[in-house]
Parts: structure tokens; C-alpha cells; sequence
């Protein structure tokens, strides 16, 4: 009698500490389905993490240190359903294995500088091209792959840092940067930008998220309803480089002035579209800089969930995954196809350095550069 008294407390003490594990693990696993441990490594000495926000409404987004990546953006739909809206890896694994900029933080440059060539204080400099002969969101090694200090101040709030060196992927100065992505109540992604410098440079800091609002993307993106505030943009040639016009949408498919579904006329015979393999071009914005205008807008109509984009940028990339081809696999499993997310980057005109009657991109000594951009999500 007095064994099986003793068998059953150990079972039950066995028992209790394997719910405490499950406990462990549960409490490990984000909203989205994600755990901290998967992100936790030393790349290059430095250590990675997942930062987790959450506001009173449910609303969450996951965040790593490695690139200023956002990982998971989860939002409730019409339904109250809540769905992650962004495309990404399970685990730091996926982002250092495979090529890519999903959710990623893009400097020093965001999108392209022609011929990989800057001129700075009348100094030319020769950048890494990796993109057609040209230098694409900073090069090979842009801060996409680099592993950024992080604090988080409070629940909704996550604080990026890191200086890239003078000379780093070919650009002059010492540039301090800090990236501040803050959670709000009312359901947006509030992302300021920040940096500092000791030489002159060039800087265009962008947030690189591929969103896809039906929260699954094994659904292509094409029947979400884009608004474009911006009565013209940049074409580009056959190599994605913008060409230095400004043309009016007036009259062409890249006209978003008013709801269009994405892939209403992403097929038609039209130069630029075939040039871009799709829409990966650059809006000149009507906004002005002016934070409280909406930039743009996407709209799932299935889900009822809304993204509105404001920025103080004078220009938007927006990319239809276009080059996505069913050789990345990310979260839970899902292959990426074509047109399974759209990109919406604020930003500097591409090839600004090199095009001096666009919006300047330089930084001087003494000066701070500041940019802020803000994914406001909601139900339509």
C-alpha cells in the first residue's frame, strides 16, 4: 500500500512538472504561432531576438533584431478574427539562408542607385552592385543582414540601433541610426527613422514588409482594391532604373487614384508594366510630407481589413511580388508565389544621388535626418 502511495505521488509530481514544461512552451509561443527561442542566435558576435508588441486591442507584431525585421502583424477582421498580415520565416534560420528582405529595415539606401555610382562632396564613390548592374537597397550587405541593438522601453515599443561604419558597402561617413517601431492603440505600425553622420553621405531608410491582408498567402494579392494618393510617378527601363521622367498616371494602368484592384490591368500591354515584371515603380506622392494625408491604401475585401499608409516621404515603391516563385517557403509552410504580397516603401525617389532635381537624399555633418512612416490597419 504504502509503495503505490508512493507511485502515484511521483506520478503525480512527474506529471506536474511536464504540465509546468507545457506551460513553458505555450507561454513561449506568440499569437502568430511564432516562439523566441527560434530567434535567438549569435550571427557575427551579435545576439538576435523577437520583440513582441501588443496594444489593448489584441493587435500584435513581432519584430527580430536582425535586419529591423518585422515577422508578424496580427489583426482582427471583419469577423474578429485575428490574422497575420505579413510574410516571413518561423525562425531566424529563414531569414540567413535564403536571400531575401521580407519585413526588413533597408539602408543606407532604400531601392536603386544607377551603376552602383554616388557622388558625395565631389568625391565618386563605387558601391557592390547586385541588382541589373545597379546598387539595390544598399548592396549585398545592407542592414537587411545586420544585427541591430535593441531595447524595448514598454509593451508597444521597440527601439533599433546600430552605426554602420565609414566605407561599409562603399558608403562614406560614420552613420548612426535609430529605427523606433511603436504599436499604437489605434492599430498602426508608427515607424520613425533617425540617423547621424560624420561625413556627408547619402541616406533613404525604408521599411521592406510584404503584406498580404486576406491573412493567407496562398491567396495572391491581386483582387485587394490599391489607392494611390499621387497624380504621377517614375518610370523605369528594362533594368528597373528609373529613367529621370515624370509621367502623369492620367490615362495608364499606373493611375490608383481611385480603388482599383491590383491585378485589374497588372497584364495589360503597357511598356512599364512589362519593364517591371508588374507594378515595382515609384508614386510621387501628393502629400507633401504631410503625416496626417494618407499615402495609400490597401483593401481585402474578403477579410473587411483595411491598410492605410502615411508618410512624410515624397515618393512610395509599391512591388507586387512580382520575382516571388515558389522557392521560398515561410511561415507554417506556405509557399510564396507570384503576386502573394504587395510592398509598400516609403522613401526618396530611386536614384536620387544621381538625379539632382529630385528630393534630396544627402546628409551632412551636423544635421539629423528624420523619416516616419505609419501602417494603419482597421475593418472596412
Amino acid at each position: 500500500m504504502n509503495n503505490l502511495i508512493w507511485m502515484l505521488a511521483i506520478i503525480a509530481i512527474v506529471g506536474g512538472c511536464t504540465n509546468k514544461q507545457k506551460k513553458v512552451v505555450e507561454e513561449e509561443m506568440t499569437l502568430s504561432g511564432l516562439k523566441k527561442s527560434n530567434f535567438q542566435a549569435i550571427i557575427n558576435g551579435d545576439s538576435t531576438n523577437l520583440y513582441v508588441l501588443k496594444n489593448a486591442n489584441g493587435m500584435e507584431v513581432c519584430i527580430t533584431n536582425f535586419g529591423g525585421r518585422i515577422v508578424s502583424v496580427m489583426v482582427p477582421d471583419k469577423d474578429g478574427e485575428m490574422k497575420d498580415v505579413v510574410l516571413g520565416f518561423d525562425s531566424i534560420l529563414g531569414y540567413t539562408s535564403v536571400d531575401n528582405n521580407f519585413g526588413a529595415t533597408i539602408g543606407r539606401y532604400g531601392n536603386r542607385i544607377a551603376n552602383g555610382k554616388i557622388t558625395v562632396a565631389g568625391v565618386e564613390y563605387q558601391l557592390p552592385k547586385n541588382n541589373y548592374g545597379h546598387t539595390l537597397h544598399g548592396g549585398p550587405n545592407g542592414f537587411d543582414k545586420k544585427v541591430f541593438k535593441a531595447n524595448q522601453p514598454d509593451s508597444q515599443t521597440v527601439v533599433l540601433t546600430c552605426v554602420s561604419p565609414d566605407g561599409e558597402a562603399g558608403f562614406p561617413g560614420n552613420l548612426n541610426v535609430k529605427v523606433t517601431m511603436k504599436l499604437t492603440q489605434d492599430n498602426a505600425i508608427d515607424i520613425s527613422y533617425e540617423a547621424e553622420t560624420d561625413k556627408e553621405t547619402v541616406v533613404n531608410l525604408t521599411n521592406h514588409s510584404y503584406f498580404n491582408l486576406s491573412g493567407d498567402p496562398n491567396n495572391t494579392i491581386l483582387n485587394e482594391l490599391l489607392t494611390i494618393n499621387a497624380d504621377a510617378y517614375t518610370p523605369i527601363d528594362s533594368t528597373f532604373m528609373t529613367t529621370g521622367k515624370i509621367e502623369k498616371v492620367d490615362g495608364t494602368p499606373m493611375d490608383f487614384r481611385t480603388p482599383t484592384p491590383i491585378g485589374a490591368r497588372i497584364n495589360d500591354d503597357f511598356e512599364q508594366l512589362k519593364n517591371g515584371k508588374g507594378y515595382d515603380h515609384n508614386w510621387v506622392l501628393n502629400t507633401n510630407g504631410d503625416i496626417s494625408q494618407v499615402a495609400a491604401t490597401v483593401y481585402d475585401q474578403t477579410t473587411g481589413i483595411r491598410l492605410d499608409v502615411f508618410t512624410t516621404e515624397p515618393g512610395l515603391q509599391v512591388y507586387t511580388g512580382n520575382f516571388l516563385d515558389g522557392t521560398i517557403t515561410g511561415k507554417k509552410g506556405v509557399t510564396y508565389m507570384k503576386h502573394s504580397a504587395i510592398c509598400l516603401e516609403s522613401q526618396k525617389y530611386p536614384d536620387s544621388p544621381n538625379k539632382p532635381k529630385w528630393p534630396s537624399p544627402y546628409l551632412k555633418p551636423g544635421e539629423k535626418y528624420s523619416s516616419r512612416c505609419i501602417y494603419k490597419f482597421s475593418v472596412q
